[in-house]
């Protein structure tokens, strides 16, 4: 398997740079992870996310086994290979730590701690069966219902995005060869103050007729439609300025991404404009809505109508 080994450095961009080939340093375990001891699992984490977002490329699009599930969204070999790879990394990393993935949550109750990992080993599944780049591999850690870190891969784009509430976001340009992955771009992101007339970042699949409305009534300079939580990305590098969704999803579709768009500067809200829980089994793990802004102020100013 892949290989990685990088530092959270947010005060300069490094171009070029070779990883260390190897295992990275397992900190002890922790029942509850703050975002310091978040910085120290770093690492390791991002070891995992690259062998995951590895696996999902094993095999081409057009080759990979496929299912349905019983919710009738598509289920795929890859899907199975990625998680497989998380649930062992994890299990290794953190073994007093609880998972929720979204290919093995059960229906039965589910007992959490002050911490939990939220995954989901390949969002955008629609998106990867049909040949399109903009599918990930997300891995959140949630403490006492907040994101506080977060780690989003894009395989086919050969990127991957981390960060820290408190401590910075930054985005890894990858390549996968024969062997272990290597950086070749490391850059600090940030999320720009939001213009008079706003980019929005809306899903291809999923994009709602609440959510249509509210778009309708904003100054928008452009509106472009992409698949999984790498939107989340693109507000967070400031390419975007808000990516709204008022139709339910489930925590392990967002949760990475509100980690690292919190890291950026940015803030996610509720349709009501207050702060998203995670870590709620008794709702099923599911989210009402959201609005993802890249400007922090306007989660206060803008909120739906209803």
């Amino acid at each position: 398997m892949t290989a990685i080994h990088c530092t959270l450095d947010t005060a300069k961009d490094v171009k070029s740079t070779a990883m260390i080939v190897g295992k990275a340093k397992i900190p002890p375990s922790e029942p509850e992870i703050t975002p310091h001891g978040a910085e120290r699992l770093v690492d390791a984490l991002t070891e995992i996310v690259s062998q995951a977002a590895a696996a999902t490329l094993a095999v081409p699009f057009s080759q990979v086994a496929k299912d349905i599930k019983t919710d009738l969204s598509p289920v795929t070999s890859a899907d199975k290979a990625s998680e497989a790879v998380i649930l062992e990394g994890l299990a290794r990393l953190l073994p007093d730590i609880p998972v929720v993935s979204e290919e093995s949550v059960g229906p039965g109750p589910i007992r959490l701690g002050p911490s939990v990992v939220i995954v989901d080993p390949l969002d955008g599944t629609k998106e990867f069966l049909a040949g399109r780049d903009e599918f990930t591999v997300n891995v959140g850690i949630v403490t006492h219902g907040v994101a506080v870190a977060g780690l989003i891969a894009a395989p086919a784009q050969g990127l991957l995005w981390r960060g820290i509430v408190g401590s910075g976001a930054e985005r890894l340009r990858l390549k996968w060869e024969m062997g272990p992955a290597t950086i070749h771009e490391r850059s600090a992101i940030r999320t720009r103050p939001a213009p008079e007339r706003m980019v929005v970042a809306t899903s291809r699949s999923h994009l709602d007729e609440l959510t249509q409305d509210f778009l309708a009534r904003l100054p928008l300079a452009k509106r472009y439609m992409c698949g999984s939580s790498v939107k989340f990305c693109q507000v967070a590098q400031g390419d975007a300025d808000l990516y709204p969704r008022l139709s339910p999803t489930h925590e392990w579709d967002i949760a990475a991404g509100c980690a690292i768009l919190a890291a950026a500067g940015g803030a996610v809200v509720d349709p009501q404009g207050k702060p998203l829980r995670f870590g709620q089994p008794q709702l099923k793990f599911l989210v009402p809505g959201f609005i993802a802004w890249g400007d922090p102020t306007k989660a206060a100013a803008i909120r739906p109508q209803g």
